[in-house]
């Protein structure tokens, strides 16, 4: 398991307060493929989110690979933009996909990455 899509749900699940209170639904994301697919199954309702690994029908489905969820839960990739270059695939309610979009984190800020570069050049 990666450690920042295993943070990521942790925090999901701890601290649902970017979704909206009357979001209801089920999302499974499968991430890899075949017998290495890992997955996660959120349950959404009443303010709060569920995260386990069952493999189990879902009102919305997202799949992608490992690499292209972890940037996507860091924020360095956006998902409506993987799904449009085709390396996330998405199928179901598109009300809990744009939903479940609003928990991800924004990309990182311009100064961090400035501020990495510069002490590079040291």
């Amino acid at each position: 398991m990666s450690e920042p899509i295993e943070a990521f749900f942790e925090r999901l699940s701890a601290d649902p307060g970017s979704l909206p209170p009357r979001a209801s639904g089920s999302l499974r994301i499968d991430l890899g493929s075949g017998a290495t697919t890992e997955r996660w199954f959120l349950t959404i309702g009443k303010g709060a989110v569920s995260v386990s690994h069952r493999n189990a029908k879902a009102d919305a489905v997202m799949r992608a690979s490992k690499d292209v969820f972890e940037g996507i839960v860091t924020g360095k990739v956006n998902a409506m933009a993987g799904a449009l270059r085709g390396v996330l695939s998405l199928e179901g309610d598109p009300t809990l996909l744009v939903l479940f979009q609003r928990a991800l984190p924004g990309p990182p800020s311009p100064v961090k990455q400035g501020a990495k570069r510069r002490e590079r050049r040291s």
